[in-house]
């Protein structure tokens, strides 16, 4: 999966991680309300703007520590994406795209042209449409994507195992009434990923299309220079997607953070943050 399941695992790592900046505003887009977190360092003239995406059960807090090591170099745009945090849930079953729509809305609302992207997980796969897009690739200046979803994982057998009990629940709760939806959830529970089953209802048909989703082919065609910065020990979205990235990725770079896990940019924040924003900054000031 792309990330641990929503007030779990992501909840104990919000709780080590660097408070956020309390420049916290609420921004309408397209009719959703979105929790914005939005710094400028001072003294800096025309910092790059670098948007910050949080992965699949996550939100600004996720990624505090981000916040707080570049704070001071460049500006920062954190958003609460639909369904997560405090920003208003998504109308409907959305997908990688309709989160990439979103952002750009989200960047022409706040005057911004061109920026940057920092992805983690879920947020790495937005990242790579907005890179891939016709009507948005074009704003890419660079990205810095760190335990990346979007490419299809290597499935073992018992996996079709248990897309086969779950079509048989679905089934059963179909036709079976009360006692067939009692049959699917005992079979939910014993087949369905975590985030599945933390997932409100109203998350999971963009969860499942979200998951269904293979980026691949979307890699030779980004243009924006691209830096992967992953933990070798990422069970959730392992090395070797990065290194998949790396030689399909016209240019990128590729830093292993080694010790690390899916959230190794937090782990080892000094050291990500560093690089990332030797990394980002190298365009200068923005368009």
């Amino acid at each position: 999966m792309a990330g641990p399941a929503p007030g779990v695992a992501e909840g104990i790592l919000e709780r080590r991680l660097p408070a956020t900046s309390s420049n916290t505003s609420v921004v309408t887009v397209d009719g959703l309300r979105l929790r914005v977190a939005h710094t400028r360092p001072a003294g800096v003239a025309e910092p790059p703007v670098v948007l910050v995406l949080h992965g699949w059960g996550a939100s600004i807090e996720a990624v505090g520590s981000i916040l707080a090591g570049l704070a001071d170099q460049v500006e920062l745009v954190a958003p609460d994406l639909p369904g997560f945090g405090q920003s208003d849930m998504v109308p409907d079953a959305w997908g990688n795209a309709d989160y990439a729509r979103l952002v750009v809305r989200l960047a022409d609302a706040l005057g911004i042209g061109r920026f940057a992207l920092i992805g983690h997980s879920r947020g790495a796969a937005i990242a790579l449409v907005l890179a891939t897009e016709p009507d948005s690739r074009d704003r890419v200046e660079r990205m810095v994507l760190t335990g990346g979803a979007g490419i299809k994982p290597r499935r073992r057998a018992g996996y079709y195992g248990k897309v086969g009990m779950a079509k048989v629940g679905r089934a059963a709760a179909a036709v079976g009434g009360a006692p067939g939806r009692r049959l699917q959830q005992r079979i939910r529970g014993r087949v369905a990923s975590a985030d599945w089953l933390a997932a409100p209802e109203a998350l999971r048909g963009t969860l499942r299309n979200v998951l269904a989703e293979d980026l691949s082919d979307r890699l030779p065609r980004v243009s924006a220079p691209t830096l992967l910065m992953w933990g070798d020990r990422d069970e959730d979205t392992p090395l070797w997607m990065a290194e998949k990235m790396e030689r399909e990725i016209p240019g990128a770079g590729l830093v292993v953070l080694r010790g690390g896990g899916h959230y190794a940019y937090a782990e080892q924040a000094g050291r990500f943050n560093v690089v990332a924003a030797h990394f980002l900054t190298q365009g200068g000031a923005r368009a």
